[in-house]
């Protein structure tokens, strides 16, 4: 049986701290004992430069994006963003939407979304309630002070939310029970060793 697929955007900027974790964890499956094909797509097939400085190369270009052919579409942040630009991310993650496919972005992500209506009518996170303000979105009655947020297919989070971004996204793509996804937490977020052991079990099936 093929993997399932998590398709995860790709631009100049793209912040590498903020999705890091979550696509270790899509791809080998580490934890959850269900590894996911990562596929990048980005505007066209250049290069991208990468916050962190790392060039990558896109798999797949965004206009030949298919929902159906997707099991979820990771936003990362980045200077794009908060420089008004990523508008065709963000229709494709109105598609991904519609479409019942899960859409998980990350900080400016997050006013990407904003700006495009997205946020409107559903409980979401970001940095803060200001940044996403700054916008002029209509959202912001559904804002929720949280490290994430997930409502229906849309997983919100801001910068200094990375694991409990992960956390989340997992939890929405149904890969671990409670018990693993509190240990997942208290690892990476809180530094508890002891929950090391309960990850490397649920890794080889709970």
């Amino acid at each position: 049986m093929p993997n399932r697929i998590a398709h995860v955007a790709l631009f100049d900027t793209f912040n590498d701290s903020e999705v890091g974790l979550l696509l270790v964890d899509l791809r080998t499956g580490r934890f959850t004992g269900e590894p996911f094909d990562v596929v990048a797509v980005a505007e066209a097939h250049d290069p991208i430069t990468t916050m962190g400085g790392v060039r990558m190369v896109p798999d797949a270009v965004l206009a030949e994006l298919n929902p159906s052919d997707s099991d979820v579409l990771v936003l990362a942040g980045g200077d794009m963003w908060d420089a008004g630009g990523g508008e065709n991310f963000v229709e494709a993650a109105k598609r991904f939407l519609k479409a019942r496919v899960p859409v998980a972005a990350i900080c400016g992500a997050t006013a990407g979304l904003a700006r495009g209506g997205s946020l409107d009518e559903r409980s979401h996170t970001s940095a803060s309630a200001e940044y996403l303000a700054m916008t002029g979105y209509a959202g912001q009655d559904h804002y929720v002070d949280q490290r994430a947020v997930v409502d229906g297919d849309l997983i919100t989070a801001g910068p200094q939310s990375p694991v409990h971004f992960a956390r989340a996204t997992l939890a929405r793509l149904g890969l671990a029970s409670e018990r693993t996804l509190d240990a997942y937490e208290r690892l990476f977020h809180d530094a508890d060793t002891n929950a090391f052991p309960v990850l490397m079990q649920a890794g080889t099936g709970e």
